[in-house]
């Protein structure tokens, strides 16, 4: 049979398989779960009835949480093409995504490449299955975009290792059940100095504090580690080796973030066709085109631009599985995601016209006040997961070969 046969054969499997265990609860949009369901952990460890729970746990016993995850580690082994076959399939047929993870995007990938054995056995079938929720540790409040300054300390105490320090910016890390981070290991060298660890955030001296964004939400945590022991083996990779984990790592989490950014706006827009939501607030004409033709004009470029990123998104990860890891392309498509999302964001509110105007009360609809929230949101994308500045850096230093200024 040939190989575009067996594919549509498994594609068939993967729909049959989805319509008979896709709860039926989900099916109704307006069913509400627990927000944090989707990112599993802890919390959700015992006989939870959440819907979306039962979901992330069907899934991942079909190893489709990881689907090209080797087996032993939780995932389906299969092939690169077969796993987006389920990406596509979940999409297409409006499922609910079954668990969305910084373990799964993020510190998988990783420890699948610089973890031993032992490690990648005791964290990857708890990532894949949605048992442990994870948050990065890495800016700090003197180390963000010169990343490599980080002072967190993390000292050989013989059997233990001791950490004390403070991180920022940590996404989630009030919700996170371990944190993946950086920590100064030798003082006398920057990026030679740097090493990477696991640390369980339920461990004595860890405390979490939310940042109240303007937004008015809080994503976002500073971090405090204060005399916080580990056991030697939290060590991934070797000592004073994670600078080269970290760069590896922010690989993968600028994939992802531009990925969330192509799917419709991402965290700094709001779901819907723009196109049509700007009909709705600001009609058509005799063509039944949006009236405003420069706004339209935009608004269409803007769509297009959306609609080219996504292919490439989905280009580079074809091109990341076959060549074994991302590459600095990931630094091209983080930027232009963050700045087509912080477009459509500013878009959306010029085509609310008056009603773009809501914070909160009576005479805005929820969508119009999501609209102007984020909005607010979207100007975050161009610093989070490295800031553009630095994206322009990468591109310009590792991908067209510049020389370095600052030499």
């Amino acid at each position: 049979m040939a190989g575009n046969d067996r594919l549509e054969d498994f594609r068939q499997e993967v729909r049959d398989w989805l319509e008979a265990n896709y709860p039926a609860e989900l099916r109704d949009p307006a069913v509400e779960s627990d927000p944090d369901a989707v990112w599993g952990g802890r919390k959700f460890a015992g006989e939870a009835r959440d819907p979306q729970v039962v979901w992330m746990r069907r899934a991942a016993g079909k190893g489709w949480t990881a689907p090209a995850w080797p087996k032993a580690y939780g995932g389906a082994g299969l092939s690169e093409a077969e796993a987006r076959v389920i990406a596509e399939e979940l999409a297409a047929g409006r499922y609910r995504t079954p668990l969305s993870s910084m373990g799964l995007w993020m510190l998988g990938p990783a420890l699948m490449e610089y973890a031993g054995e032992a490690q990648k056995a005791e964290h990857l079938p708890k990532i894949a299955r949605g048992e442990i929720r994870w948050c990065q540790g890495y800016s700090e409040p003197g180390a963000g975009s010169d990343l490599a300054s980080l002072q967190a300390r993390c000292e050989d105490k013989g059997d233990h290792w001791l950490i004390n320090g403070q991180k920022v910016w940590t996404s989630y890390a009030d919700r996170a059940d371990w944190c993946f981070c950086l920590v100064r290991t030798d003082a006398t060298r920057k990026h030679e100095g740097i090493s990477f660890v696991l640390i369980d955030m339920a461990s004595p001296g860890v405390e979490a504090r939310p940042i109240r964004l303007i937004s008015g939400e809080s994503p976002f945590c500073e971090t405090f580690f204060t005399d916080v022991k580990i056991p030697k083996e939290n060590l991934v990779g070797r000592l004073n080796g994670g600078w080269e984990i970290a760069k590896r790592l922010l690989q993968y989490e600028r994939q992802n973030i531009s990925g969330l950014f192509g799917a419709g706006g991402g965290a700094g827009g709001a779901p819907g066709d723009l196109g049509e939501i700007a009909k709705r607030y600001i009609g058509v004409d005799a063509e039944g085109r949006l009236a405003d033709g420069d706004l339209r004009a935009r608004i269409t470029r803007n769509k297009m631009d959306m609609q080219a990123l996504a292919l490439t998104i989905a280009r580079a990860a074809s091109e990341s599985g076959a060549n074994s890891g991302p590459g600095a392309t990931t630094s091209i498509i983080k930027y232009a995601a963050a700045t087509f999302a912080q477009e459509r964001s500013e878009l959306m509110i010029e085509a609310l016209g008056h009603q773009g105007l809501g914070w909160e009360g009576e005479g805005f609809t929820p969508a119009e006040l999501a609209a102007v929230h984020g909005w607010l949101r979207s100007k975050g994308n161009s610093i989070e997961g490295g800031a553009s500045e630095i994206n322009l850096n990468v591109v310009a230093k590792r991908v067209l070969g510049l020389p370095d200024p600052s030499r």
